[in-house]
């Protein structure tokens, strides 16, 4: 799908997360492709996220926000992966200890599971694919890693999930601390997306 047809039929974001709507909606500003939501659509869906990596999970996602929309559409999958618990809480992140939890009680798991852990093994990584599906089945992924590490204690009042306890290992400070262009700019969503928008320009 070529460019000036996305800026005519816009782009469905396949989330209902406003905070990761608001990512999106400022990186694909520059392009003048018009952003839909779920709710701007009055289109309410649950995909149930069966899949064992994130590619798996995005492409659930596309598959059926496009199929219900019938617009291309833009989906996410993405977590925390820890070195120190084998990966966890990886594809599980926003399902971490339980649908009970919220993100405050994911985040203390989290640091409860980490509890004696020495600094130099607190090694960490966010990682996202986000899937790119047009009507015509065509499908595209694109990957962002941001590498980092787990601290002590939650750190900055911004963000989301775990960004709080996430040190960017290039300033130093959590996510939770830094503006949203400085965290667009490093995050594993910005990086994955900037692949996307550079693929754009090729269309």
């Amino acid at each position: 799908m070529k460019l000036p047809e996305l800026r005519r039929s816009g782009i469905l974001i396949a989330t209902g997360n406003a905070h990761k709507i608001r990512e999106l909606e400022e990186m694909l500003s520059e392009f003048a492709i018009p952003v839909r939501t779920p709710a701007s659509i009055g289109l309410s869906l649950d995909v149930e996220e069966t899949g064992n990596t994130f590619a798996e999970n995005a492409a659930l996602k596309a598959r059926a926000f496009c199929e219900a929309a019938g617009i291309p559409v833009l989906a996410d999958d993405s977590g925390l992966v820890v070195d120190a618990l084998n990966g966890e809480p990886g594809v599980k992140s926003a399902r971490y200890g339980g649908e009970g939890l919220d993100d405050t009680g994911r985040l203390r798991l989290l640091l409860e599971k980490m509890h004696g852990v020495a600094s130099h093994l607190r090694q960490a990584r966010f990682v996202c694919t986000l899937a790119f599906l047009t009507p015509d089945d065509e499908i595209r992924y694109y990957e962002g890693v941001a590498e980092g590490r787990i601290l002590l204690e939650p750190e900055g009042i911004g963000g989301f999930g775990y960004d709080p306890v996430f040190e960017d290992l290039i300033t130093g400070r959590s996510y939770a601390s830094l503006s949203a262009e400085e965290k667009n700019e490093r995050s594993h969503r910005g990086r994955a997306l900037k692949s996307f928008l550079a693929d754009l320009q090729r269309l």
